[in-house]
C-alpha cells in the first residue's frame, strides 16, 4: 500500500483486496463468513446508523460552519499581515 490509510474501516477494506488478490469480486463472493472482518469488507460500518436531522438542526449546523468558515478566513488574512512585517 502505498498511501497510509487512516480510516479503521477503509482499513479492513484494503486488507479484504489484499486478501483476495486485488480483486473486488472476490471480496463480493467471500466464503469466510466466520472472518471478524467480513461485515466490514465493502469499506462501510454496516452496523452504523444514519442520522436523521431536522431541518432547525441542518440550518444550525449550517450555520456553524459558515461562522467557522467566516474565522478561518480572518485568522489567515491576519497572519499575512503579520508576516508582511
Amino acid at each position: 500500500m502505498a498511501e497510509q490509510i487512516t480510516n479503521p474501516v477503509k482499513a479492513i477494506r484494503a486488507f479484504c483486496m489484499e486478501c483476495s488478490c486485488g480483486q473486488t469480486s472476490e471480496v463480493k463472493s467471500c466464503p469466510v463468513y466466520k472472518c471478524p472482518l467480513y461485515p466490514f469488507r465493502f469499506g462501510k460500518n454496516p452496523y452504523r446508523q444514519r442520522r436523521e436531522m431536522t431541518e432547525e438542526e441542518k440550518q444550525v449546523l449550517a450555520d456553524r460552519l459558515k461562522e467557522a468558515r467566516k474565522n478561518i478566513g480572518i485568522s489567515e488574512e491576519k497572519s499575512e499581515v503579520d508576516d508582511g512585517k
